[in-house]
């Protein structure tokens, strides 16, 4: 590619001809930085979870994304992955988990059980028929079961389209 033509990324960003500058809005460059470093809460409920942290190990390499850094605490995070089966016990915990995330959030349910309740919700009282019992919005679901690491990824990079072309900066 010259270096005169646009730059194919999302079409706003170019350079000016014979300059080293590149023009662009405040809000493409908030997107940017947003999309190019979604710190994930990680909330492995189960067997998916194991897939999550196969996910971030070095055979995957989450950190291509700029989703490598997994928090422990949801005031530093902008993406709950919730992996698993939800029980009515943890309802509570994941509801309040969110409520202490930082604007703007996301959900990403991954596999069968965080999106349906799987195999599980069938004979027990027990399981959440899905995430959206909770009352929270998810964003991405990722099914499977338990979905490979590569389907996260996937995943990733549907939410990172979303905020591409979300109307504000800020949610």
């Amino acid at each position: 590619m010259a270096i005169t033509e646009k730059i194919p990324a999302s079409g706003l960003i170019e350079k000016l001809p014979g300059g080293g500058v590149f023009l662009t809005t405040t809000e493409n460059i908030f997107k940017w930085a947003k999309v190019s470093s979604l710190w994930p809460l990680t909330f492995g409920l189960a067997c998916c979870a194991i897939e999550m942290i196969a996910a971030g190990a070095s055979r995957f390499d989450i950190d291509r994304f700029g989703s490598g850094v997994f928090r422990a605490s949801p005031r530093q995070c902008d993406v709950l992955i919730l992996a698993g089966t939800v029980s009515v016990k943890m309802g509570n915990c994941i509801k309040r988990l969110y409520a202490q995330m930082p604007e703007p959030k996301y959900v990403i349910a991954m596999g069968n059980c965080a999106i349906t309740g799987g195999i599980f919700c069938y004979d027990t009282y027990s399981v959440m028929k899905g995430t959206e019992e909770l009352g929270i919005p998810v964003d991405v679901y990722i099914p499977g079961c338990p979905p490979r690491p590569e389907s996260l990824f996937f995943g990733l990079m549907k939410l990172q389209e979303m905020i591409r072309k979300e109307k504000n900066a800020a949610r």
